[in-house]
């Protein structure tokens, strides 16, 4: 049975007070009270996403976006109104001294953890999405992209049975989608994600 959308709203409400990690710059940053039975799971937000307000908000949102308006042919708004978007770190983890992004700590992925296992008890999807290498690991064994993009997985989560399309990240930090094998991969995984019954379902 779908959840209701309130008591999505009210999962939202408990995890943008969560304050686990002092290390993580605040506010928590959540996608829309979709009760949809598509998981999305990114890795942590950058930093444009807090003041943003939403997941994806910036340049690797306009990639990602891009990949679901080739299929299944969705607009962004569509997406985010489809698929519930969850991360394996809710807070931006701020910038490292050496520049970029800091890469979440154990601890922190661990604490966060408990929102995603809540989202999947809560929302039972048919169909998880996870984004990048970091997302990718909690729910599959650590392997290189070129063997696992591409692929539609049967999984289980914390007891819950769904299907495991993995995507890379679509930072332009990362060249791997841009360049065989890996563009012809997401082509294919594109190609899975937009054939999946949960997604022709949504549509």
């Amino acid at each position: 049975m779908t959840p209701s959308v309130a008591a999505v709203k009210t999962h939202l409400a408990r995890l943008s007070a969560c304050a686990l990690c002092p290390q993580m710059q605040k506010p928590v940053v959540v996608g829309r009270p979709v009760a949809s039975r598509i998981l999305l799971v990114g890795q942590a937000p950058g930093d444009k996403e807090p003041k943003l307000g939403r997941p994806f908000a910036w340049t690797a949102g306009k990639t990602l976006f891009k990949w679901f308006n080739e299929a299944p042919g969705w607009t962004e708004d569509e997406v985010r109104e489809r698929i519930y978007f969850a991360a394996v770190c809710r807070c931006f983890p701020g910038k490292k001294e050496t520049g970029g992004d800091r890469v979440p700590a154990e601890d922190e992925i661990a604490n966060c953890s408990r929102w995603l296992a809540a989202e999947v008890a809560l929302l039972q999807p048919q169909l998880v999405l996870p984004v990048g290498k970091l997302a990718i690991t909690q729910f599959l064994p650590p392997a290189p992209l070129n063997d696992l993009i591409g692929k539609k997985l049967a999984i289980a989560y914390r007891g819950h049975a769904m299907d495991c399309i993995p995507l890379p990240h679509p930072s332009g930090a990362s060249p791997w989608h841009r360049m065989e094998p890996g563009k012809t991969l997401l082509r294919q995984a594109l190609a899975l994600v937009a054939a999946h019954p949960a997604v022709r379902a949504a549509g």
